[in-house]
């Protein structure tokens, strides 16, 4: 989560509303899509590796993939060897322009994924007060709920996504989304924008994977250290074979959000590091995408939900977040964001926001900035701008 200083709130803290028909229709939703009520049984097949799709660790990288790591002056089976880890500031801030993010398999692994720290660790100083007048006023904290276990029976369209940057392992959270061109078989991902790119100061980060249902049973931290592969990600490791984000946090984002913060979402397209079968049949659930970018009083109740990592959590279990949006501005001249009262950290940066839309939950957005005092939660409104970019994705790379 990108953070932004603003003044604290002062009105009192309220109490979390109570399982709202969000919630309830979230739940519902992926219990009809995921078929078995018992276990995560949708599990990547395990008898075969994509090699030439994925460029599995024993397989061949795809010759344009190839092609563009050359076209950078990096070798490709150095890359697998741990070339990835070199990060020549200069080359990175000017030539990363092309995403590249060839299969490393067994790279993460459960101690690997527990190490991954928040993608954004700096108090940064963004005033947000030239939003005044725009913005509503600051919302009432709202504290994070845990979500039940089984995470795949409750919330299975939600997972972590995490990444290489410069300063190491980072995570982010994101969401199953269905591919409109490619109904029940999406290997679509929604997150933010800042999981994927620096934004106006870097280039694309490496070794993004997105793991869905991450520690299904929701164990304990200390838990964690002796769990398996298979527990921590029942469904197996997703590598993102494409990445997009939009213009604006290309050339606007920073760490405190910048102006690509209202532009600030992104879409995976992912691939198993082992099976055949799409994100949607493995995982049995993925939620439709509202691009009508609704006002904040149209769409009433909002839910965010993601794996907060910064203290006081530990990035261990899924939490969620329901409140009434109000808006929120970084500047009068940029769109107005969402806004709800949350307390969760980073780490929960690029998890969905759900409405009920039609008697069902739909992402309308994802968690994009929020206060140093963990107060509140703010994310882009997803309009045509957005919509262009996932259809962009969905067209040229869905039926991969």
């Amino acid at each position: 989560m990108r953070s932004t200083r603003t003044p604290a709130s002062r009105r009192g803290r309220r109490t979390v509303l109570a399982a709202t028909g969000l919630v309830a229709a979230l739940a519902l939703t992926v219990t009809a899509c995921n078929g078995s009520e018992d276990s995560a049984s949708d599990k990547p097949d395990t008898t075969g590796s994509q090699a030439a799709a994925d460029g599995g660790g024993k397989g061949e990288i795809p010759a344009d993939l190839a092609g563009k790591l050359k076209e950078h002056g990096v070798d490709v089976d150095r890359w697998k060897d741990g070339g990835w880890k070199d990060w020549d500031k200069d080359k990175w801030l000017s030539d990363a322009k092309d995403f590249v993010n060839p299969v490393i398999e067994g790279l993460w692994k459960p101690e690997r994924m527990q190490s991954a720290e928040e993608a954004d660790k700096t108090v940064t100083t963004k005033d947000a007060s030239v939003g005044q007048g725009v913005s509503d006023p600051d919302p009432a904290p709202v504290r994070a709920q845990a979500e039940k276990t089984p995470y795949h029976r409750n919330a299975a369209p939600v997972g972590k996504v995490f990444f290489d940057s410069p300063d190491g392992p980072a995570v982010c959270s994101g969401t199953v989304v269905k591919d409109v061109n490619h109904p029940g078989k999406s290997n679509l991902v929604w997150t933010a924008g800042h999981c994927v790119h620096a934004g106006g100061n870097g280039g694309w980060y490496r070794n993004i994977v997105f793991v869905p249902a991450y520690n299904d049973l929701g164990k304990s931290e200390a838990e964690l250290g002796n769990a398996n592969q298979s527990e921590v990600a029942p469904y197996g490791n997703w590598w993102a074979n494409w990445a997009s984000t939009s213009n604006q946090w290309i050339q606007g984002g920073s760490e405190t959000g910048g102006d690509g913060a209202a532009y600030d979402y992104a879409v995976l397209h992912v691939k198993p590091e082992q099976g055949a079968k799409s994100l949607e049949e493995t995982v049995g659930a993925a939620l439709d995408v509202d691009f009508s970018a609704p006002s904040a009083a149209e769409a009433r109740k909002m839910g965010a939900w993601g794996y907060p990592a910064a203290p006081p959590y530990n990035g261990s279990k899924m939490f969620k977040c329901v409140d009434v949006p109000g808006r929120f501005a970084l500047s009068a001249s940029l769109p107005t964001m969402y806004r709800i009262g949350c307390d969760m950290t980073g780490g929960s940066s690029g998890g969905g926001w759900f409405r009920v839309l039609n008697g069902k939950s739909v992402l309308v957005s994802n968690t994009s900035i929020g206060p140093a005092d963990n107060t509140w939660l703010a994310g882009p409104q997803l309009g045509r701008d957005a919509e262009a970019l996932y259809q962009n994705m969905s067209k040229t790379y869905g039926g991969q």
